[in-house]
């Protein structure tokens, strides 16, 4: 249980609000991401590992989903992202589920139901590089409990077909993302690397598969979070919103 002296209420712009925890917060990668990923008003979303309930919130916010499903494998990220549904009155919308990605054959959630699956993984392998004391931090970097393989087939079992599953990874961790997606069925079709400047090495890749796509990968501009002088860029000014403005406001 995540006590009221552990979370931190951030402001989202709009008058919404998330609540996350040293353990459970987000960075500029999910709004990245949520932004790539942008659903239609039609469709269903999923976003697996949902954490706090970032991405699917901020979908909301900006009314670009009909429904959102969180699946969320942390009972103490489930717990934040409750209290966010509750906060923000999404709970006709908005669902968390409190279980593992890895047991969704057999379980009460639809297969092949939606539209989009979204994941913002962990980047790293298990036992490679740091690992944080926190353990609720080091579930969330290493892939311990949640590999690329594990997203992909979990991604297969609820995507209709032609549905998308789009993701973000580390650029060096491209090639295991696109084996794990052919493996599944799931071809990838567009890909975004994000750089600070157009000199600098790619920090993070945005990609998009399809269930049942055809071989094409299409290779968009690449995201500058800065501009020539050293300020976010108005792409990424824009991606942000109204979350800078209610930060302001909140101060």
């Amino acid at each position: 249980m995540v006590t009221d002296g552990q979370v931190r209420i951030e402001p989202l712009g709009s008058g919404r609000r998330i609540l996350v925890s040293r353990s459970h917060g987000f960075g500029t990668d999910a709004f990245l991401l949520a932004s790539f990923a942008s659903p239609s008003p039609r469709e269903n979303a999923v976003d697996l590992g949902t954490g706090c309930g970032i991405i699917p919130t901020l979908w909301l916010g900006a009314k670009t989903v009909r429904t959102a499903l969180g699946i969320e494998i942390s009972a103490e990220a489930c717990e934040l992202a409750q209290r966010t549904i509750d906060t923000n009155g999404d709970g006709v919308r908005f669902e968390v589920l409190n279980m593992d990605m890895r047991q969704l054959e057999g379980s009460d959630v639809e297969r092949e139901h939606f539209d989009l699956v979204c994941c913002n993984p962990p980047y790293f392998v298990e036992n490679s590089g740091y690992v944080s004391p926190d353990p609720e931090r080091a579930r969330a970097r290493a892939d311990a409990d949640c590999t690329l393989e594990d997203v992909c087939a979990a991604a297969r079992y609820l995507l209709r077909w032609g549905g998308r599953l789009c993701m973000c990874c580390r650029p060096e961790r491209l090639c295991d993302l696109f084996c794990a997606m052919r493996a599944s069925g799931i071809e990838p079709k567009k890909l975004r690397l994000c750089q600070q400047r157009p000199e600098k090495a790619p920090w993070l890749a945005l990609v998009e598969g399809r269930r049942g796509g055809k071989p094409t990968l299409d290779i968009l501009p690449p995201l500058l979070m800065l501009d020539e002088k050293g300020e976010s860029s108005a792409e990424v000014e824009a991606i942000y919103g109204c979350y800078r403005e209610g930060r302001r406001s909140d101060k």
